[in-house]
């Protein structure tokens, strides 16, 4: 792969990089700010755990389509239009999701709401990548910190939006509002370029390439596990009341979050492979504590420190996608996203699988053991 020539008059600075700062706030504000309309859409539709659980599906179908054909079109076209077409769509799709009552538009509305957050997600990777690397500094973890900001604020946002008394179609066009306010402000300095290095426009992983992305599926295979099963686990095996029980992926999240918004001085002070190694060693440690303690309080801890040891790993494997010579970028990226985004949404069910046929603290102890294994990782790849 060849670097990626840069146009004179838009070479990356710090407007560019703020703009991505934006983007990634965008990413994340747009899908959280969905989770709270979830039950208003369940009793809309009259709908059963088990086909709610089939029509989220259609969101995760959705995204990991657009991926690839994100990455494509960027190459072509510029992040800023692929970036653009994915937030608009966005905002089409949530007032959907606010108000249709009926199975197949539900089905629809989730499809388009996952086509615009892979879109979204898999170009804005792909112009932090090039941001980053133009810079010639460490700014990727400070990135996802804004993706995991605005995943805090969205879904706080829309709550608090509800519980006043608002309707959920009402809360989700002050969620657009914004949304398009933020892209208005990061527009005119996205990048008009994606990618300009030769190769097609889609190809399989391979090499370096699948072995990142391989590391991000267990990354995010065990965020969606925290996610999902979490306060399962709290409620049914720590005693912890049901009311209560959101408490382990929220400590999560704010470690997670904490870590990415001061990972980029943890990244420059530790290098990245000792990143790698520490925080796989980290979050297999939280994950060992918080299924074999016998206290809640404990667990707590645990899920506290498996968001601290993950939030530096998956924005260092990006950057060492920036410096791969496998595959061009904007195959790389969409690449290593969607195996990312393929371990949220297999990990409810590997852990439901595991723990049908075992025990949910057996499921949660292989989760551990694969974080154990990226740790091992951070000794072979070269980043």
């Amino acid at each position: 792969m060849t670097a990626i020539p840069i146009p004179a008059s838009v070479v990356p600075g710090r407007l560019e990089q703020m703009s991505t700062r934006i983007a990634f706030f965008i990413a994340g504000f747009g899908i959280a700010a969905w989770a709270p309309l979830v039950p208003y859409a369940k009793a809309r539709a009259d709908l059963s755990e088990g086909t709610l659980g089939l029509l989220l599906l259609c969101l995760g179908v959705g995204s990991i389509i657009a991926m690839p054909a994100a990455g494509a079109l960027a190459s072509r076209y510029g992040c800023r239009r692929v970036l653009s077409a994915g937030t608009i769509l966005i905002c089409l799709a949530l007032p959907m999701l606010a108000t249709v009552s009926s199975v197949p538009w539900l089905m629809i509305g989730l499809f388009l709401f996952g086509a615009g957050l892979g879109t979204v997600d898999s170009t804005v990777n792909l112009q932090a990548v090039i941001v980053e690397r133009a810079s010639g500094k460490t700014m990727m973890s400070g990135f996802h910190g804004l993706f995991s900001l605005g995943g805090i604020v969205g879904a706080a946002g829309v709550s608090a939006l509800l519980g006043l008394g608002l309707s959920p179609l009402q809360a989700t066009l002050a969620v657009i509002v914004i949304t398009l306010a933020a892209l208005l402000k990061a527009a005119p300095h996205l990048l008009p370029y994606g990618s300009e290095s030769s190769g097609p426009a889609f190809a399989i992983p391979h090499g370096v390439v699948l072995f990142i992305g391989c590391l991000c599926f267990i990354v995010f295979l065990a965020e969606g596990a925290v996610l999902d099963w979490s306060a399962v686990f709290l409620s049914a095996e720590r005693g912890l009341g049901e009311a209560y029980a959101g408490l382990g992926y929220a400590a999560f999240a704010l470690t997670m979050t904490v870590g990415r918004l001061t990972g980029d001085a943890i990244v420059r002070r530790l290098g990245a492979s000792r990143v790698i190694v520490a925080g796989g060693a980290l979050a297999a440690a939280g994950t060992f504590l918080a299924t074999l303690s016998p206290s809640w309080e404990l667990a707590l801890l645990g899920y506290a420190l498996v968001g601290a040891g993950c939030s530096n790993i998956v924005p260092v494997l990006y950057t060492a996608v920036g410096k791969q010579n496998v595959m061009p970028e904007h195959i790389a990226v969409p690449a290593i996203t969607t195996l990312g985004y393929a371990g949220i949404l297999a990990g409810p069910a590997v852990i439901g699988l595991i723990a049908h046929g075992s025990s949910l603290a057996t499921a949660f102890l292989l989760i551990g053991v694969l974080l154990a294994a990226v740790a091992v990782s951070g000794k072979i790849l070269r980043v």
